[in-house]
């Protein structure tokens, strides 16, 4: 029965759309479990009532008219418990609730199944029996995968509009949309320009071609490309292989100079597809061929065609540079969104961000503040393949995402976005004023950066310096690590941009979600594992040409200041210390008149929360980085979107552990700042103006917002707010509490569209 599910869901995965799946589910289960009927039910939970949407066993025509009244019948009870219902005779059941016009005969066996997605029943798929049947367990697990399956597809067209349950057209359809994570506040409305990886089929977009004659040049270049491949892989391994492996490549070989594969995909191009996605479709359509043999040999031949198929995308991708068409208005959409991908495209042309996975911390968020770019991420359900082109909005306060919007979703967001510009305007008018409180008490606000293309921004000036300048990104546009000259030129190129205002250098942060192609690290878990600090011990001739390449670059500008991420014990910092007075040493002995600079670590690591004393009397200033101190502290990957819920950096665990941060630094006379991405967090700012926190650093963004909260608070109350929520013991009432209290003072168009 494994074989069948595979078969199954690889089918619906492929359906071009909604009733495509349904019709799969129904045909392939009733056969697979020789069940006598099998529907499928949606909940419409708007109109009430339960609608057959697609059967094979009940009367075709009573699909999309039959509905059912919400919480009637055995439907209407899987539904309202969430869970399965089994039956060897439903009719003896006191909800039983028999219904003519599906042409449904006295069947006894029953087995429904709910359809969840987000703990929300979106449907129930059922199989009848006209004989007595308790179904097995085998059976019932069965469906519970199926359903599963069928969520994802049924939220894809709900959001799309694909999905309507056959209302009259004087019945208002409710409006739907997609739900992720805030990334980057703001308001968007434009063109999905989808993101893809390279060589990688599932994630081809469609598009249409714009030269035929061209792709299909191209597309047959690549394939005598492959062919030259396999035929030197067969001859180098023909010592070392035997005859029926040799064999193989023969039957490659065959497939790539038959006429089916390449024949398909040309005819695809001259009907007007794009050569990627006709290529992508044809080794669909292939290989679902395989996948539908009973024989496991023939079934297996099916990977070897997806095989054949990235390779010649491999050849189709990096044959020539990639070309995207970016409209003026681009919205960029992609499973994964990358820093790389946001490069490719001019700001001017970028007006938002819609990615799949991640969560409002992740680096692409990070990037979408630093860039002033609204953006949404943990969207779990985007069809991403199948938006490009089409007209969507995204609402980066609430997490939102519309796929080609009704006029009237339209209209309102368009008044929203105005009056989000009228607020921008507003703000621009603190441009320039100190970021104090109204009792007077300063509080710095610094610019977290690592782009250089943000060196230019209107942050740079209003910022009092850098708070935290991420020295990777120059790591990862390039094919090997940056040796010290190029290093120098990319930190004096920011302290002189900043001189005389101080600089934070952070010394080289990879893994997690930061990986260096030309390093590659395969970890199960790669939050908890080779990273940050971590890297640089082990290798000390990375991490000592980046400290000779900072303290060279800081000759003649004295605002060079070092920061050490990722710390966990104190050793660490011990030896670290010893690496940079180590390099120091070395510069001077060779000629060159170095200053010790002021250094720094960060607090990401509750293991550094409790030995914040011990590490405050080694360094001279303490940072905390809220972003992965947060889910540490939590045990919640902030970028995996099925559990980014629970990821909040005002919980109250958070505030506490931030508490002790500060009151351990204060002890030894430290300066204490907040870098993570609580400290451009409008609500969070007060809380951390009460705790004592003498700065903050933030994206770009974020600085106009957060100094107006600011200069609306005194520490005061803003203490008095910070003794209120340590009384809390939910983060939701932490939030509401600061919402309200931002309200109070008018500044409620911070945390949410318009003003």
């Amino acid at each position: 029965m494994l074989d069948i599910l595979r078969r199954i869901v690889q089918k619906v995965n492929a359906a071009q759309d909604l009733d495509c799946a349904l019709e799969i589910i129904v045909k392939q289960v009733k056969r697979a479990i020789s069940a006598d009927v099998c529907s499928v039910y949606l909940t419409d939970i708007d109109q009430r009532n339960h609608v057959l949407m697609a059967t094979d066993g009940l009367l075709q025509e009573a699909v999309g008219k039959v509905k059912i009244p919400l919480h009637r019948g055995l439907i209407g009870l899987v539904c309202e418990r969430a869970e399965l219902l089994n039956l060897d005779d439903a009719s003896s059941h006191p909800r039983y609730l028999r219904v003519i016009e599906t042409g449904e005969a006295s069947y006894k066996g029953f087995l429904g199944v709910p359809i969840i997605q987000h703990r929300k029943v979106l449907g129930v798929l059922v199989v009848r029996q006209e004989a007595p049947r308790c179904f097995g367990d085998n059976e019932v697990t069965f469906l519970f995968t199926l359903a599963a399956q069928l969520a994802g597809a049924i939220i894809h067209a709900q959001a799309s509009g694909e999905l309507v349950t056959h209302q009259s057209q004087a019945e208002k359809a409710p409006i739907r949309f997609l739900q992720g994570r805030p990334g980057s506040t703001g308001v968007a409305i434009g063109t999905a320009v989808v993101a893809f990886r390279q060589a990688d089929l599932d994630a081809v977009p469609d598009r249409s071609s714009t030269n035929t004659e061209e792709d299909i040049k191209e597309f047959h270049v690549a394939v005598g490309r492959v062919q030259d491949d396999l035929r030197q892989l067969k001859e180098r391994l023909s010592d070392d292989i035997s005859a029926e492996d040799r064999a193989l490549f023969d039957a490659l070989l065959l497939m790539l100079s038959g006429d089916t594969l390449v024949s398909h995909t040309v005819d695809r191009i001259n009907k007007g597809e794009w050569v990627q996605s006709a290529l992508h479709h044809t080794i669909e359509e292939h290989t679902r061929a395989f996948d539908s043999m009973d024989d496991p040999y023939l079934r297996e031949r099916g990977s070897d065609v997806r095989d054949l198929g990235r390779r010649i995308l491999h050849y189709l991708q990096t044959g020539k540079p990639r070309e995207v068409n970016y409209p003026d208005k681009t919205i960029l959409v992609g499973d994964d969104v990358s820093a790389v991908d946001l490069a490719e495209i001019s700001k001017e042309r970028l007006v938002g961000i819609i990615s799949a996975k991640g969560s409002s911390s992740s680096h692409v968020a990070i990037l979408a503040r630093a860039m002033g770019v609204p953006a949404v991420m943990g969207v779990t359900d985007l069809p991403a393949s199948r938006v490009e082109g089409c007209e969507v909005i995204l609402d980066g306060y609430r997490g939102r995402v519309y796929i080609a919007p009704a006029p009237a979703v339209k209209q309102e967001y368009e008044r929203l976005a105005k009056e989000d510009q009228e607020l921008s305007r507003e703000m621009e008018a603190l441009r320039g004023e100190p970021s104090e409180t109204t009792d007077g008490v300063l509080m710095p606000l610094y610019l977290n950066t690592g782009l250089v293309s943000e060196m230019s921004t209107l942050g740079a000036d209003e910022a009092e310096g850098v708070g935290l300048y991420r020295t990777e990104f120059p790591f990862m546009v390039r094919d090997r690590f940056p040796g010290e000259e190029v290093q120098i030129t990319n930190y004096t190129r920011i302290l002189d941009s900043f001189t005389p205002r101080p600089v934070v250098l952070r010394t080289l942060d990879i893994g997690g979600d930061k990986p260096l192609p030309y390093f590659p690290i395969s970890e199960p878990n790669p939050f908890l594992g080779w990273r940050g600090i971590r890297i640089s011990l082990d290798h000390p001739e990375i991490f000592l040409t980046q400290i000779r390449a900072m303290l060279r670059a800081g000759i003649g500008h004295n605002n060079l200041q070092i920061m050490l991420p990722m710390i966990s014990s104190v050793p660490e910092v011990d030896e670290l210390l010893m690496l940079i007075q180590r390099a120091h040493d070395e510069l001077m002995e060779e000629g060159y008149v170095v200053s010790m600079p002021r250094v720094g670590v960060m607090i990401e690591v509750p293991s550094a929360v409790y030995q914040i004393e011990e590490l405050a009397r080694r360094v001279d200033f303490i940072s905390i980085g809220t972003n992965d101190l947060t889910q540490y502290l939590l045990a919640v990957d902030r970028n995996n979107a099925f559990v980014a819920e629970l990821y909040d950096d005002l919980h109250p665990a958070v505030l506490r552990a931030l508490v002790q941060i500060v009151d351990g630094a204060k002890k030894y006379g430290r300066p204490i700042s907040v870098c993570g991405e609580m400290a451009g967090n409008p609500l969070a700012c007060v809380l951390l103006l009460g705790m004592g926190v003498d700065s903050l650093s933030m994206s770009a963004g974020s600085l106009l917002k957060v100094k107006w909260v600011i200069r609306s608070f005194s520490r005061t109350l803003a203490k008095q707010h910070l003794r209120s929520v340590l009384r809390m013991e939910d983060p939701k009432q932490v939030r509401n509490f600061m919402t309200s209290a931002l309200e109070d003072m008018g500044l409620a168009g911070l945390v949410r569209p318009g003003k």
